[in-house]
């Protein structure tokens, strides 16, 4: 136990240490977590094939998971290389810009040791990870004119300096009370910040995540999983209705639940899964007030043993661009934010310049080499296709006005995995 401790402590260390995430892939949330689960297209509710997948994806996982009925601890690190880009016409005007382009840093850990070793089998388990972020940066370009003299002195634009970064630290437990039935809890302490070119605002929101998984037979994994919603209020991020006082903005992290099916061929060399994600944008807080719809993230991965030692891994992602398009906008007008009048022209620059969650196709690969019986290492990369979001109307002065952003992305991953 005391070795468990020290393992939980380095996760939380080494998650506060690496706070900055910027990017998205399904909305603004990672699509997994961990270079197992992120090269097989982002699938693990069924068949986790680690720790981490399996508290991040489904903790009912744990029981059956590969490394039992022993222990196993992971170190992965994410390197994530958002490439944004963003255009604002106004009248005969054209201004455009690329973002920063920075390689961000995402660690995680997670680890599973037995409890009990006779049934029913009891398995502790811990994560910490970062699970979503989005943010630009447009400071120092065209975009960025504090004082845009077409508006009398006004900004030509929000939302061109944003970063959230959501992370998430998850204890769980699990139980197979039967050789086909495993079910797991897992309490969610989630930390969030927020910065909007105003200083950083950050909280804590506590969640929980359930799931199950069965096996009807010997070779089907059926999982269900259920994360609630998390809620933090950043204070004092922005002046949105213009009236020379920051605002507080609530953002939640939506709700999930997914549904997963794998099934283990030519007598275990070859798995294949299939997810489906449901994400409830659209109700939560924050999200709603900028106009996000639901999302529906289907999911297929492949993990291929040529021998035993070699793991090939693929996998593809997709889902829908959760941001709206608002055609004919009145940019002369106003839109109530959380109780606050802000002008529609800066509430569509936010939406669309400062939080372009647009990629929808994933394409992803890995692989992964033990060593020995008891460490692995494992690889993967992830690419997300270019996607663009426009919407046309008219500018703080009543003039035409089109705004755009486009995004794409790439993630390389590197995992290192101990049995004890």
């Amino acid at each position: 136990m005391r070795r468990v401790l020290h393992y939980v402590l380095v996760a939380a260390i080494a998650a506060l240490l690496f706070p900055c995430i910027a990017g998205a892939t399904n909305g603004d949330n990672l699509i997994a977590i961990g270079p197992i689960a992120r090269s097989m297209g982002g699938v693990g509710v069924a068949a986790p094939q680690d720790a981490i997948s399996a508290v991040f994806a489904n903790p009912a996982a744990m029981c059956f998971g590969p490394y039992c009925p022993s222990s196993e601890v992971n170190f992965a690190g994410t390197a994530f290389m958002p490439d944004v880009k963003a255009k604002i016409t106004i009248g005969g005007q054209t201004f455009e810009a690329d973002g920063d382009d920075n390689v961000y840093p995402i660690p995680a850990l997670g680890i599973s040791v037995p409890i009990s070793e006779q049934a029913p089998f009891w398995r502790f388990g811990f994560a910490a990870y970062g699970v979503s972020g989005l943010g630009v940066d447009y400071r120092d370009t065209d975009l960025d004119q504090a004082q845009f003299a077409d508006f009398g002195g006004f900004p030509l634009a929000s939302g061109t300096y944003t970063q959230l970064n959501v992370l998430k630290f998850a204890p769980a437990v699990a139980v197979q009370p039967l050789d086909w039935l495993s079910v797991g809890v897992a309490a969610h302490i989630g930390y969030a910040s927020l910065d909007l070119q105003n200083g950083q605002s950050s909280g804590f929101a506590p969640g929980v995540q359930v799931g199950a998984i069965f096996k009807p037979m010997d070779k089907l994994h059926v999982g269900l999983n259920y994360i609630s919603a998390q809620k933090v209020n950043h204070r004092n991020v922005a002046d949105f209705d213009g009236d020379g006082l920051d605002d507080d903005l609530e953002l939640e992290s939506p709700q999930q639940a997914s549904l997963g099916v794998a099934y283990d061929f030519l007598n275990g060399a070859l798995l294949v899964e299939a997810d489906v994600k449901w994400i409830n944008w659209a109700d939560a807080q924050g999200y709603d007030d900028f106009d996000w719809d639901n999302q529906w993230v289907y999911a297929l991965g492949l993990q291929y043993r040529p021998i035993q030692k070699l793991a090939l891994r693929a996998g593809y992602n997709y889902g829908k661009n959760p941001v709206n398009e608002h055609d004919g906008f009145q940019g002369t007008g106003t839109t109530t934010v959380q109780g606050k009048n802000m002008p529609t022209y800066y509430y569509e620059t936010f939406r669309i310049i400062g939080f372009p969650a647009i990629v929808e196709h994933h394409l992803t690969f890995g692989v992964g080499w033990s060593f020995t019986p008891r460490f692995t290492v494992d690889a993967g990369y992830m690419h997300a296709f270019k996607n663009t979001i426009e919407e046309s109307g008219t500018a703080l002065n009543g003039q035409p006005a089109s705004i755009e952003s486009t995004l794409q992305e790439s993630s390389i991953e590197l995992g290192l995995t101990w049995r004890f």
